[in-house]
């Protein structure tokens, strides 16, 4: 089986090495011609001057995987694409796309007779060791023909990946994924100031969160990671206190609003992102100017 990998950033080209290994024949572009190089030399992946030579060097039916960012990036390079394809061919999103934005893809694609499936991809830099979570959505015929190479891909090829539904499923499904993540972020790291603050007690995180991770109810791959981290380093003074966010926490708090659910945890997860991103700090310097007004609470001075 042969197929096209377009954008072969961390991710792409992870899934490349992947799916080499899973004997499947991969054909390759990436602006970076190094990339592409060293791709070529490391995996065999068939290396691609361009989209369109990328193109030209599969058999129908013609699959193209894009690994690009979402939005303009993704909306651009798949309109370039179609021109090139023909009925019966495939193109799968593999980016963190809007669902909305997948399923009118979907809709369009449909028209030309081109198949479309959105894959939510979860596994990050680790997915090449132990494989990906694949949340796709599409039509049964296509998800039958991407088998093979989702199952290259997931941990094993029974499980580790599942066709969620239609077309526009597999990210919303990973967007709601992404928004649990973030809760769950969020929950780990306000527990373990906690823990660091209760001075008198002088906890050592790095074994309690090792310790959780054997027959605790809050064991996981994400706590897993985090005892690692520890381990070598507590006091994470090199590391700068912002976190971003991606477009799917947002959209996930928004999917809440649009059906009425109540989601606080997501919400405030989403919300406490954005308070390490204010790099002013407006909002808590009007805080306290406030405070000053009503209750003469003294005002600290910036240096």
């Amino acid at each position: 089986m042969r197929m096209a990998m377009i954008g072969l950033g961390k991710m792409g080209g992870n899934m490349v090495r992947r799916l080499r290994r899973g004997d499947v024949e991969v054909v390759g572009y990436d602006r970076a011609a190094e990339v592409v190089s060293q791709l070529n030399k490391e995996s065999g992946m068939i290396a691609a001057s361009s989209v369109e030579d990328a193109v030209s060097k599969l058999a129908s039916p013609r699959i193209v995987w894009l690994m690009l960012p979402s939005g303009d990036p993704t909306e651009q390079q798949l309109r370039a694409l179609v021109p090139q394809l023909a009925k019966g061919d495939i193109i799968v999103d593999g980016g963190n796309s809007n669902y909305h934005d997948s399923q009118r893809r979907g809709a369009w694609l449909a028209e030309q007779g081109i198949g479309f499936m959105d894959s939510g991809t979860s596994g990050g830099i680790w997915g090449l060791e132990n494989g990906y979570c694949l949340m796709v959505g599409a039509t049964d015929e296509v998800a039958k023909t991407m088998t093979p190479i989702l199952q290259a891909l997931a941990p094993a090829a029974d499980r580790g990946w599942a066709h969620v539904g239609p077309v526009g499923s597999g990210h919303f499904t990973k967007m709601i994924h992404n928004g649990i993540e973030y809760g769950m972020m969020q929950s780990f790291a306000e527990g373990l100031e906690l823990l660091k603050g209760k001075k008198e007690f002088n906890l050592d995180l790095a074994q309690i969160t090792e310790l959780w991770r054997h027959s605790s109810v809050v064991r996981s791959w994400l706590l897993d990671l985090t005892a690692e981290a520890l381990k070598h380093d507590q006091e994470l003074k090199q590391i700068a206190p912002y976190v971003p966010d991606s477009g799917e926490g947002r959209w996930t708090v928004v999917e809440a609003i649009d059906q009425g659910v109540a989601a606080p945890v997501l919400t405030l997860a989403l919300q406490m992102r954005f308070t390490s991103q204010d790099e002013m700090g407006y909002g808590y310097r009007l805080l306290s100017t406030m405070r000053n007004a009503f209750g003469g609470h003294a005002v600290k001075q910036t240096s």
